[in-house]
């Protein structure tokens, strides 16, 4: 939430740069341990959502482990504090270079997607004289019900192994000698925002951990990984995600034997209400049949509503009676540079400060320089104080 004294403390920073609430973050962070980790579940924070190191040691000081997906990602954990004991790597396509980088720094486990794979992970093991832990991401053919570019969880999806190869990869493992296979992995999609998707995970790792494990292997770790989506509409009015609701979904239904625990991999969920996108009118431009309000910040800042159609809500911080319809667009040189259309807006004059709200999670990390845009530092809640 953004209120009176923060507005007018921002207004004297050039747009358009990131801004992060921690007092949001933090409470959201409660909940999760609240909900979680006093549970005794164990959640790793997906970097790819966002790799602040400010928002990390946040994340970090609340007992939470970090999910990679590349070695720079793994970096920047390790150099965050983030103990590489809880450090899992995931990732359908793992370079050698970012597998030896995790096996020189003894993460915790590598989740693994194909059988190539693991027979890599086992040659560069033996060469570093290293047996590290990994994980069978599993493909459960769970439709997550969100956007075709976030789910993962399908038979479609490029991620996981398919159960009709599991016996193959269960029949290989006894011969590779150099890791050990300490679980199972999966993960449906993003910005599910059903519980139901999540339901039907829970029957079908209950049924994949009974075969895997009547199979003769000892499965230590149920990693259902995350998805939990936020409320873009409303990101005041419902700020931290029902978080009592979803862990609840797996309080009833997941089945665990008493050697077992089961890990979380969450990212958006934890940080996506926390930032904001802040920005400038730059021109109010009247057309034929639309008004549009030309902004500072474009898709090089925060791509999702061209990638994703996404849709977030805007805050213009002015007092006005009138009010106008407007397509909010940046200023690249692209046609699909667009955020919101048709959004009704106070009457807007260039100069007037916005905020693109729920922008925490996949806005920072996925900035681009085309246009040779200029990248600006991000400014957080507490130095406002």
């Amino acid at each position: 939430m953004l209120n009176k004294e923060a507005v007018n403390a921002l207004q004297q920073y050039p747009t358009p740069f990131y801004y992060y609430n921690l007092d949001t973050l933090r409470a959201t962070l409660s909940e999760v341990k609240k909900h979680a980790l006093d549970k005794g579940y164990r959640v790793h924070f997906a970097l790819k959502a966002n790799f602040n190191a400010r928002i990390l040691n946040e994340i970090r000081n609340a007992g939470i482990g970090a999910d990679c997906v590349s070695g720079g990602e793994i970096a920047r954990a390790v150099e965050t504090g983030f103990n590489p004991s809880e450090i899992v790597f995931a990732g359908v396509g793992k370079s050698d270079d970012e597998i030896e980088l995790a096996l020189l720094h003894d993460i915790f486990c590598f989740n693994c997607e194909s059988v190539q794979e693991l027979k890599v992970i086992n040659g560069l093991a033996v060469k570093h004289n290293k047996k590290p832990n990994v994980a069978l991401r599993l493909n459960p053919d769970v439709d997550a019900k969100t956007h075709k570019y976030i789910t993962t969880g399908l038979n479609e999806n490029k991620f996981g192994i398919n159960e009709e190869d599991l016996d193959t990869v269960l029949d290989l493992l006894p011969s590779l000698s150099n890791v050990e296979l300490i679980g199972i992995h999966f993960h449906i999609g993003s910005q599910v925002e059903s519980l139901e998707p999540y339901r039907q995970l829970c029957k079908r790792a209950n049924q994949l951990n009974a075969y895997i494990e009547s199979k003769g292997f000892t499965l230590t770790v149920i990693n259902v990984g995350g998805g939990l989506g936020i409320n873009y509409q409303e990101p005041d009015q419902k700020a931290i995600p029902d978080f009592e609701a979803f862990f609840g979904v797996y309080d009833e239904l997941i089945e665990l034997k008493p050697h077992q625990q089961l890990h979380f991999e969450l990212g958006r969920a934890i940080v996506g209400q926390c930032g904001s996108l802040i920005t400038r009118v730059l021109y109010t431009k009247p057309g034929r049949t639309k008004n549009f309000a030309v902004i500072d910040a474009g898709m090089t800042e925060l791509i999702r509503p061209a990638l994703y159609q996404a849709e977030h809500a805007l805050n213009v911080f002015k007092t006005t009676t009138g009010t106008q319809a407007y397509d909010v667009v940046g200023p690249i040189c692209e046609s699909s540079d667009v955020f919101r259309t048709d959004i009704m807006l106070p009457e807007l004059e260039r100069g007037d400060m916005l905020a693109i709200r729920s922008s925490g999670a996949y806005g920072e990390v996925m900035q681009s320089e085309y246009n040779l845009r200029t990248r600006r530092k991000p400014v957080y809640s507490d130095d406002l104080k």
